[in-house]
This record gives structure tokens, C-alpha cells and sequence, in this order.
């Protein structure tokens, strides 16, 4: 039992810090209320070509995560004109979204990690090709 405990405890630790720790995880229906009331910005950070065969969030910015982790050529001047605003952010699983997430936490933005593509398909939102 103890055993497991630890396990489990270390398990959970790490989960945590692989998928954001800190930032609140919320649903895709309160993703799009905040969106919609002009109160937050919707941000996919998955890859062009992930956008292309799924499509996207119909309200959603797309940033790739990879610009964030290199140059930040799209990435500075959206940051800088959306400072005000809370930044809610998705990509395939909530993985990669988390990631981001954390970082611009850690830089003073609010954010929130609103998981996966599939899950705001699956509540019914509205989607678009890019």
C-alpha cells in the first residue's frame, strides 16, 4: 500500500509539472463564455498542418507552439496587444497548451489551459477550416 501511495504521489507530481502546474484547466464551454464576453483571447498552439486536417476553434488565434519556442516572430506582437486580456489556450491533448500556458504564467500573463481540440468539437462549439 504505502508503495502505491508513493507512486501514485510521484505519478501525480509529475503530471503536474509535464502539463502545467498552476494553471487552471477549464472547459470549452467556459473557454468560449470568456471569448465571447471579450474578457479573454482563444489561442491554438498547435502545428499549421494540425490546423489544416482538423481545422480549428472558429474563434481561435493560431500561434504554433514552435514560433513561441523559437523567434516569437507572431507570437511578441500578439502578446503585446493582447496584454489586458486573459489567454486561453488549446492544442490536440491540453499537453502542449499547458506547456505554453505555464511559461507565459511564469511571465505575469493570465491564462488558462483549455485542453483539446477534440473536446471543444465534442461540446458542440463552432469550428472552421484556416
Amino acid at each position: 500500500m504505502k508503495t502505491w501511495l508513493r507512486f501514485s504521489t510521484v505519478f501525480s507530481l509529475l503530471a503536474a509539472a509535464a502539463f502545467g502546474a498552476g494553471v487552471a484547466r477549464i472547459a470549452p464551454a467556459e473557454a468560449a463564455k470568456r471569448v465571447a464576453a471579450g474578457d479573454a483571447v482563444l489561442v491554438d498552439v498547435r502545428e499549421p498542418n494540425e490546423w489544416k486536417e482538423s481545422g480549428v476553434a472558429a474563434p481561435a488565434v493560431l500561434l504554433p507552439k514552435s514560433d513561441f519556442d523559437g523567434e516569437k516572430q507572431e507570437w511578441t506582437p500578439f502578446l503585446r496587444a493582447n496584454r489586458g486580456k486573459e489567454i486561453l489556450l488549446y492544442c490536440r491533448s491540453g499537453h502542449r497548451a499547458g506547456i505554453v500556458a505555464k511559461a507565459l504564467a511564469e511571465e505575469g500573463y493570465r491564462v488558462a489551459n483549455a485542453g483539446g481540440f477534440r473536446e471543444w468539437k465534442d461540446a458542440g462549439l463552432p469550428v472552421k477550416k484556416p
